[in-house]
């Protein structure tokens, strides 16, 4: 007759032990992470041979995988470094659709935005600057062009990206006259018009490096390509009169 200790037959006792017999000390628990880290299991410390098999299976299996991401990442910053040309052609579309709803002139550019980054559409008319000043003389004038302290009388229409008609000096029913030289017109503006001549007629592209200022304080709240038409119509010498304590200046 064999006798059987009630506590070790019990059902619960026997699933205590086998549940705390898989309980790790701090310490064991330690190195059974190293072992782990290092490439084996908890068979490491029993066997110091299959260790090695183990990590150069895992590597085996690592190895793939790692060339497999390099290539997923690369072709993903590829897509993204390359725009295509079906949706730049469709961005085309999209702008002379927008751009015949505002009526914009014939031959005007378009802009293309990627991010931060704009490209300028234009045709081979156009001359670009180093700068990034672009324009095009729709009507070469006759005479001399104007120099720093004369006088230009001049006719514009300001246009934005969209081809949308933000200003005219022909709605206002009198042209802009201003000397050139005291910065009283935008660098790139100014820059634009400087080798006009009387009777010439050129469109302006102003980047916004060339542009206005821009911030809270001012009329344009963010950085935009502008497009003007202009017309020249004169250039004027000037004096300046005195006359008692009375100081002006007077353009013949």
């Amino acid at each position: 007759m064999q006798l059987v200790s009630p506590a070790s037959s019990s059902p619960s006792i026997r699933r205590y032990q086998a549940f705390k017999g898989n309980i790790r000390t701090p310490k064991s628990h330690k190195r059974h992470t190293e072992n782990f880290l290092r490439g084996g299991g908890e068979e490491e410390e029993e066997k110091g041979g299959s260790s090695k098999e183990h990590r150069s299976r895992r590597g085996i299996v690592i190895a793939p995988l790692i060339s497999l991401g390099l290539s997923v990442a690369w072709t993903a910053s590829a897509k993204v470094k390359t725009a295509s040309p079906y949706n730049e052609k469709r961005l085309l579309e999209q702008n002379r659709k927008i751009q015949e709803a505002n009526n914009a002139p014939e031959e005007f550019p378009n802009f293309i935005r990627e991010g931060f980054e704009v490209k300028v559409v234009t045709s081979d008319r156009y001359i670009k600057q180093d700068n990034g000043l672009i324009y095009l003389d729709l009507q070469l004038g006759k005479g001399d062009c104007p120099k720093d302290g004369q006088q230009v009388t001049f006719h514009y229409i300001g246009y934005n990206e969209s081809g949308r008609r933000i200003d005219s000096t022909y709605l206002q029913g009198s042209p802009a006259k201003v000397r050139l030289g005291n910065k009283a017109l935008d660098a790139g503006f100014e820059e634009g018009i400087r080798e006009m001549r009387p009777g010439g007629k050129r469109r302006i592209i102003i980047p916004p490096e060339l542009g206005p200022p821009v911030g809270p304080s001012t009329f344009f709240s963010s950085k935009q390509f502008e497009v003007f038409d202009v017309e020249m119509l004169n250039v004027k010498d000037c004096e300046r009169r005195t006359i008692a304590f009375y100081s002006d200046v007077v353009c013949n």
